[in-house]
């Protein structure tokens, strides 16, 4: 199948679409998060079906749980057809528990696919469903390794040193 220049610059929104997404959950932006979806959409998490509102207010709640979380982006198939858009995106999400009575500083990490119908609509391509399926997951206990490293920290809202540069 031959590709045109359309084709490829939808390509490369669709898969900034999903960076922005993954920007959204690890930095916490919800105002960002919202964004990716349309306003009709709808997510289906297994754990979690609904509309956008409920999808936002849902990631609210629920990522206060972790310390911190951290999407890596792996394959990504995106095929388009006219507004209209089938894309997989592979995805290795790491999600930090603090120390509790559950055990130690712990990763619960999971290989997962985001499987999406996304939707150009007034020129503008965003999610109109996102299916998640979890091929994956493992827990893993941190190991104390020594002196905590010197390098700033990451941050789970936009104090993030990635808000500050991107003023500059």
């Amino acid at each position: 199948m031959k590709k045109t220049i359309d084709d490829l610059l939808a390509e490369a929104a669709i898969r900034d679409l999903h960076a922005r997404y993954c920007r959204a959950v690890d930095r916490m932006d919800f105002a960002l998060l919202r964004t990716c979806f349309h306003p009709d959409a709808v997510a289906e998490y297994g754990f979690f079906v609904g509309g956008v509102d409920d999808f936002v207010a849902m990631a609210q709640d629920s990522l206060t749980t972790y310390v911190g979380t951290t999407h890596f982006i792996g394959n990504q198939l995106v095929e388009v057809e006219g507004d209209t858009a089938w894309a997989e995106h592979y995805t290795r999400a790491s999600h930090r528990y603090a120390a509790d009575a559950e055990g130690p500083e712990r990763d619960y990490v999971t290989d997962i696919r985001y499987i999406d119908r996304a939707e150009r609509r007034d020129g503008d391509w965003r999610l109109a469903r996102r299916v998640l399926i979890l091929d994956s997951a493992r827990t893993d206990p941190l190991l104390e390794l020594g002196p905590k490293p010197r390098t700033p920290r990451g941050r789970r809202d936009r104090d993030d040193a990635s808000y500050g540069l991107r003023r500059d």
